[in-house]
């Protein structure tokens, strides 16, 4: 008998572990929005202790004299992240993923992790 309580247990534990992975799987892939922001590139950075992620900042100006909006975003992959340290400073147009859901921020502070960059020409 305790060994089918075990047996059920471990079971049980397997279960639960396969649908959260299968919940970050689902999360991390299938995207909640896609698009693109253009402003100015204000600052990027290596952050976290453990889960090492590139956190950025973008400022969105729509008019000239107004308050800029500030577009905080994260960036998963180094070639990305090396491209957008090249144009620091300049004007961009960031494309990026909304993914909602995700459970910790090891995967990012922000929900909103930028794919692609180019330059924007004034």
């Amino acid at each position: 008998m305790p060994r089918r309580i075990l047996l059920a247990f471990i079971g049980i534990c397997l279960i639960v572990f396969l649908l959260l992975a299968g919940y970050i799987w689902l999360a991390l892939h299938w995207s909640y929005s896609v698009g693109e922001r253009a402003g100015y590139l204000q600052k990027l950075s290596d952050k976290g202790w453990l889960c090492k992620t590139w956190e950025g900042e973008l400022s969105l100006v729509s008019l000239p004299g107004a308050t800029p909006e500030k577009f905080v975003f994260t960036v998963r992959e180094d070639t990305v992240a090396d491209r957008i340290n090249q144009l620091a400073g300049q004007r961009v147009a960031l494309s990026y993923e909304q993914h909602k859901g995700l459970p910790t921020s090891c995967f990012g502070d922000t929900e909103y992790f930028v794919t692609d960059v180019k330059a924007v020409k004034p």
